[in-house]
């Protein structure tokens, strides 16, 4: 494995908002601890502060690809990785295909996760207009078999965002219906913004919490394993 002093992977906000940037690149840096991987934030430079729609999410894509050229061309060291930290994953594919290093997204690490050996798994979210495109998702990986659905909070993603309580505890419900209703045997916490509520459910409840954030560099870390041996 590379040393920390050459070895860094660039994660990559399709959100504006650079609080948010920060705490899942320090969630990422915390994941790969003791890898000899090391994680920049770079934040895309136009677009919503929180992606809530399909078009948002579409034209998201070229402000991703944008932001992670710039980085790279700026990048003093080498990045070995890259993780595109939204859970529609906007750019990836398109990054993957032109860049000579894995491009990872959120959603394609969680839906991995979640839905290996075949087993049954959900989403819990608070962006109702994106069931559609978390749907598709999962279908591009080929893991619509096992999926159970997309369970939503009560309340809209914005108004979650100004209240974390409130966000965990409706994200919490929505958790226990992917369990109890569903059956699911696994729920992703969908969504990049939801990464620190994510990882208090996974310590409060009992059944597997998949947090998009954490899964994406673990793949990094098989995805280097695997170009390396």
């Amino acid at each position: 494995m590379p040393t920390p002093e050459t070895a860094r992977v660039l994660l990559v906000n399709p959100n504006t908002n650079r609080a948010t940037t920060e705490m899942m690149r320090a969630l990422a840096a915390r994941t790969l601890l003791g890898s000899g991987l090391e994680v920049d934030g770079v934040t895309a430079g136009a677009g919503p502060s929180m992606i809530l729609d399909p078009v948002a999410l579409k034209e998201s894509e070229e402000h991703v690809r944008d932001a992670v050229l710039r980085a790279l061309d700026a990048a003093e060291r080498e990045y070995l990785a890259v993780i595109v930290a939204a859970i529609g994953d906007p750019g990836r594919s398109r990054l993957d295909a032109e860049l000579d290093l894995p491009v990872v997204g959120i959603g394609q690490a969680a839906i991995g996760a979640a839905g290996r050996s075949g087993r049954r798994f959900g989403m819990a979210t608070s962006t109702p207009l994106l069931v559609d495109s978390l749907t598709a998702l999962v279908a591009e990986h080929g893991m619509s078999e096992g999926f159970t659905g997309v369970r939503l909070t009560e309340s809209e993603p914005l108004v979650l965002a100004a209240d974390p309580e409130r966000q965990f505890a409706e994200l919490a419900a929505a958790v226990d219906r992917c369990t109890g209703v569903d059956r699911a045997e696994a729920v992703i916490i969908a969504g990049g913004p939801l990464s620190e509520t994510a990882r208090r459910i996974a310590e409060a409840r009992t059944c597997e919490i998949v947090e998009p954030i954490p899964s994406a560099a673990e793949l990094v870390l098989q995805e280097l394993w695997t170009a390396g041996s």
